[in-house]
């Protein structure tokens, strides 16, 4: 099933400035609250979409691929946020700005009122891979190894005896109002309610060790260089009992092909033929990136000519079909010739056939470029 529009979501439209898009996406967060709408699994739906979508829109870079691509632009692995659908913790952790000018503290965290104890998330990981024009026309799975940081095997955490568990410290201040008391993040478990208890060997101050692992990335048909994955939870770990993982952002590089060259979901090609062919026609075959397919000149055929393939170019990553592929015919002129070979060409200097004569039908280098981008 299609995934909503990220603007419908909102209800905002595409030129909808950066605090349109949060004040819309404040809106339904308070609407929507789980802590206001107990057990109401259709609230808790439009909850996470709408947090999916402003995580998406409110970042300048993601918001411009989404724009482009739409929702093509991050699947990889593991969908386009998060795995193919909200965590609650991934919301609360990342959206901490938002859900504290929004609920100003009326809210709990999922399921419970009160204060909502943090959760520490990972660190993100970036690795690049690197795609033939082949991978991409077919879509392809990467199998990569990562070295990420996670829990030492053994390792214990507690309570934090700061803040014991809350997360939070309060501090109580005298001003002209009276005593006011305010909740910062605790300086101590930054925010997670615990702290270390027992480090195993070889495990840092954190209890984290680094590991090698093989992560698998599915990468979609008709991606383009530049365009970002995510591999939801395969990032660094965090330390602590409820701590989540970072994910793995994939940066995908487009290898350059020796014969041929990409124009978004078009593929150009030259073909060099020699001047007996051109006039007397032949059959040719063409390895496209998909196979080798035939193709047939026709007799008289001017250099220059190009012959379009429908369908035959690289599909499109906003699942719209295929791109074609575009044969750019050179015909070869001799640099060198016989004695034999010149004395021919010099009698047909004056032969008519040998003279230029375009017709109307015959379309000039700026009409062949504008139909390519018609």
């Amino acid at each position: 099933m299609a995934k909503q529009d990220y603007y419908e979501i909102l209800g905002i439209s595409k030129s909808a400035s950066k605090a349109e898009i949060k004040k819309a996406y404040r809106k339904m967060a308070i609407k929507y609250h789980p802590d206001k709408n107990p057990d109401d699994k259709d609230a808790e739906e439009k909850f996470k979409l709408a947090a999916e979508a402003y995580e998406v829109l409110s970042d300048d870079n993601k918001k411009a691929r989404y724009d482009q691509y739409g929702h093509a632009a991050f699947e990889g692995g593991h969908g386009g946020f998060g795995g193919g659908g909200m965590n609650m913790d991934d919301i609360f952790s990342q959206f901490g700005d938002i859900f504290g000018g929004a609920f100003g503290g009326g809210f709990g965290g999922f399921g419970g009122g009160g204060h909502r104890q943090a959760r520490v998330k990972g660190s993100n990981l970036r690795i690049r891979v690197k795609l033939t024009l082949e991978d991409i026309a077919k879509g392809v799975e990467k199998k990569v190894k990562v070295r990420r940081k996670v829990q030492a095997e053994g390792v214990t955490y507690k309570t934090c005896s700061t803040c014991n568990g809350s997360g939070q410290q309060m501090r109580v201040t005298n001003t002209i109002l009276g005593r006011m008391q305010t909740a910062t993040t605790c300086s101590t478990c930054h925010g997670a309610g615990e702290m270390l208890d027992k480090k195993p060997s070889g495990a840092d101050a954190q209890g984290m060790i680094v590991k090698e692992e093989t992560v698998s990335i599915n990468i979609p048909e008709g991606v383009t260089e530049g365009v970002q994955l995510k591999v939801g939870g395969k990032g660094n770990e965090a330390p602590g009992k409820n701590s989540i993982p970072g994910d793995l952002l994939v940066l995908i590089e487009e290898i350059p092909h020796e014969n041929l060259k990409r124009e978004g979901s078009n593929i150009h090609y030259d073909l060099y033929i020699n001047f007996s062919e051109a006039v007397l026609g032949v059959s040719k075959e063409v390895e496209t990136v998909t196979g080798k397919v035939k193709i047939k000149i026709e007799p008289g055929t001017q250099s220059g000519k190009i012959l379009r393939l429908k369908g035959k170019g690289l599909p499109s990553i906003e699942r719209y079909g295929h791109g074609d592929f575009l044969i750019h015919i050179n015909v070869w002129t001799p640099q060198e010739l016989t004695k034999d070979q010149r004395k021919f060409f010099e009698e047909m200097q004056e032969d008519e056939n040998f003279s230029p004569n375009p017709q109307k039908s015959d379309k000039s280098f700026f009409e062949k470029v504008k139909d390519m981008f018609s």
